[in-house]
């Protein structure tokens, strides 16, 4: 086998900045009597002769695109509409499908993870929208449209049905993204509708744990799903984002890879753990070896690591009592700014760690100095420098990161604006800081 042959499929992938609201003017045929629509996830129909089965319907405001597009397709009964799992990308636009009579088809756990999104609804639009920002927005004004469908026909493991002569077996994948994740099988032409199952890029280790906040998810958890598919032999793998992934023994060859990786984190990780080894320690240290790569697009192994660690032992890492109470270190930033001479002073030192190269370490200092006084000029500016320089060594590689460092050095700018030119007074004592912990 050549070499590029060999090459991991992540590197010839759309990723996550290419993720955007459905605006396609026709649907994509990806094989004999089935058509995709991208969108915020892809909706995918089945054309049969007693009817059609929709996969996944989009966000609320994107259904009406993906049921004109499918309508061009073929008109016939939409018979069933298959949730490969919960999230809101996934079943807003079931009302935009469904039809008298139409089974909606979904994992037993369905109503569990949309009420999780129902009960921290505000929270997740908050912690969503730096990374969603235009997505967001329109879901929001779009709410009305948004379905929360309540499932006619339900299952635990698997479930079966036949519709003009074409046979769909469900399976239950609860490793994936929710634990509702489930995975639609046409046996007779060995194709998968596997949604984000294995996370939302495909090829690219998971996101055990997400930066807009959700459940963890966990490793072994995710391994056992990857080899229920796996165990398949899917020859057409049809997933939550971009195009299609063919041929069995690509395939194959990806998801024993994705598999292998996630397995090594997860084995280093409580080695470590077992050696009395230091989470950070662990984040820094553990890498996959180069015939286990995968992308990190969407989620990263560092994380894995930090999610692996906490998904087993919680978030008392016995390093300190304070661990035990709501203090954070920030509420005495104030007094060690204080010792040290002011915040222009320790803004100067976080200056000069970021000369070394030492960003992060930066930034503890510039949010130190910001705690004690959050106008101080010279303690934005390095946060502001620290960010921008993290977002030039690392912006453009990861979604999320990418997305957080963008959202931190453009709130970070209109606190400076808010201060005016440097030598004015005006608005000091009512710039906005940073906040470096909120999300919104």
């Amino acid at each position: 086998m050549s070499a590029a042959a060999d090459e991991p499929i992540h590197r010839r992938r759309r990723g996550g900045f290419d993720i955007r609201p459905a605006s396609g003017t026709e649907a994509i045929r990806v094989a004999d009597d089935v058509w995709l629509s991208e969108g915020l996830s892809n909706a995918y129909l089945v054309v049969t002769p007693e009817g059609r089965v929709v996969v996944n319907t989009g966000m609320g405001f994107e259904g009406p695109i993906h049921k004109r597009l499918f309508d061009a397709v073929d008109r016939g009964p939409v018979r069933y509409i298959l949730l490969t799992q919960s999230h809101v990308d996934h079943v807003g636009g079931v009302e935009t499908f469904r039809e008298p009579g139409t089974e909606i088809v979904a994992q037993a756990n369905n109503a569990l993870c949309q009420a999780d999104d129902a009960r921290i609804h505000p929270f997740r639009v908050a912690h969503s929208a730096p990374f969603f920002p235009t997505a967001v927005d329109r879901a929001e004004r779009n709410l009305h449209v948004q379905a929360r469908p309540v499932p006619t026909r339900t299952f635990v493991d698997r479930d079966a049905f036949e519709l003009g002569g074409v046979r769909f077996e469900l399976l239950a994948t609860p490793g994936g993204e929710t634990v509702d994740s489930m995975v639609a099988w046409l046996p007779d032409r060995r194709i998968a509708f596997v949604g984000n199952v294995f996370s939302a890029l495909f090829g690219h280790f998971p996101n055990l744990v997400t930066l807009r906040g959700d459940r963890y998810r966990f490793a072994l958890p995710f391994v056992e799903a990857v080899e229920r598919v796996i165990a398949l032999e899917p020859e057409l793998l049809l997933t939550g984002h971009f195009e299609p992934i063919e041929g069995a023994a690509l395939i194959r060859r990806e998801l024993e890879r994705l598999r292998d990786a996630v397995l090594f984190v997860h084995d280093a990780t409580v080695a470590g753990m077992n050696a009395g080894c230091d989470v950070n320690d662990l984040v820094r240290e553990i890498r996959l070896p180069p015939e286990l790569e995968v992308g990190e697009g969407y989620g990263k192994v560092a994380w894995g690591v930090r999610a692996i660690w906490e998904g087993y032992a919680g978030w008392f890492h016995q390093r300190s009592t304070t661990e035990l109470y709501p203090v954070p270190s920030s509420a005495v930033h104030a007094d060690v700014v204080a010792l040290a001479g002011g915040a222009d002073v320790v803004a100067r030192r976080a200056r000069e760690r970021l000369a070394a190269g030492d960003a992060v370490e930066a930034i503890h200092l510039a949010e130190m100095a910001i705690a004690a006084e959050p106008a101080s000029r010279p303690a934005l500016e390095a946060y502001l420098a620290s960010h921008e320089r993290l977002l030039e060594e690392h912006g453009g590689r990861n979604f999320w990161e990418t997305g957080w460092l963008r959202h931190q050095v453009a709130r970070t700018r209109r606190a400076l604006e808010a201060l005016g030119a440097p030598g004015d007074a005006r608005g000091r004592g009512d710039a906005p800081a940073p906040s470096p912990g909120s999300g919104s």
